[in-house]
């Protein structure tokens, strides 16, 4: 299988600079739609992680052909984007002349729908609309490479989430040796002394609310939980998704009814 990318150098959170900006950054298409930007002209941020050189797969939806650029659709199963490639005139008026036609378009050629493709390029926005702007943009043509990918954004996800291996480790050990939950150890008695994920202060609140209060197997409405603990309920609904997104609970009769997830 053709390796599609050289795992980036990590950069701690804190670290600053030329290097962690233009580190290649494997991500999923639901990272770059959730990437923060302070400000309009402020880098994107993944992780907390400046970002602007970044590659994904994705299965191509809908190809538009314009005049300037081409514009596809891509989407992995977590999300859809445009990732849109600029067409070099130039280059098409000198392929024109040597009798080539169109067939050389930039990203024209075994691109279609329904088919995988990877890109690299730059997260950009317009008029509030987000789109990848491709600096390359070819066929998958071993589908393993899209596991490969996958599991390659995980990775670097949870490394600047939790630390380098090493680091969860030692954390690991020090859980078991009797850390708590309320000192950011371990978390339900169903977890087998799991160590709790990185997640606010709110999160650790409302774990807990769930974990404490008597409930039926439907779970908790995220009224109760807010009542329960004196909590706005846009703090329990994003508190909520933080919980969510690290598969500590599960909705259950509804978005806004939670249980824990039994490990």
């Amino acid at each position: 299988m053709e390796v599609a990318t050289q795992p980036p150098r990590m950069v701690h959170k804190g670290e600053q600079g030329t290097l962690s900006r233009e580190t290649l950054r494997p991500c999923t298409i639901k990272q770059v739609l959730d990437a923060s930007q302070p400000h309009p002209d402020a880098d994107f941020k993944i992780d907390d992680v400046e970002v602007q050189q970044l590659t994904f797969v994705g299965q191509i939806r809908n190809i538009s052909t314009q005049t300037t650029n081409i514009t596809y659709k891509l989407d992995d199963g977590t999300g859809s984007v445009e990732v849109k490639q600029w067409i070099d005139a130039e280059a098409n008026s000198t392929s024109m002349d040597m009798g080539m036609g169109d067939s050389h378009k930039p990203g024209q050629k075994d691109l279609v729908e329904n088919e995988w493709a990877r890109v690299w390029g730059r997260l950009k926005a317009f008029n509030n609309r987000r789109h990848v702007g491709a600096h390359v943009i070819r066929p998958v043509t071993d589908k393993m490479e899209i596991q490969y990918h996958l599991l390659e954004a995980t990775y670097v996800h949870l490394y600047y989430l939790r630390g380098p291996l090493e680091d969860a480790a030692a954390g690991g050990k020090a859980g078991a040796n009797g850390q708590t939950a309320d000192d950011g150890g371990q978390y339900g008695d169903s977890g087998g002394g799991r160590q709790m994920p990185s997640v606010g202060a709110n999160a650790r609140r409302v774990y807990q609310c769930l974990k404490d209060s008597p409930q039926n197997n439907e779970g908790l409405h995220v009224q109760n939980i807010a009542a329960s603990l004196r909590m706005q309920v846009a703090d329990v609904m994003k508190a909520g998704d933080e919980l969510l997104t690290q598969s500590m609970i599960f909705t259950t009769v509804d978005d806004n009814t939670w249980a824990l997830l039994e490990f």
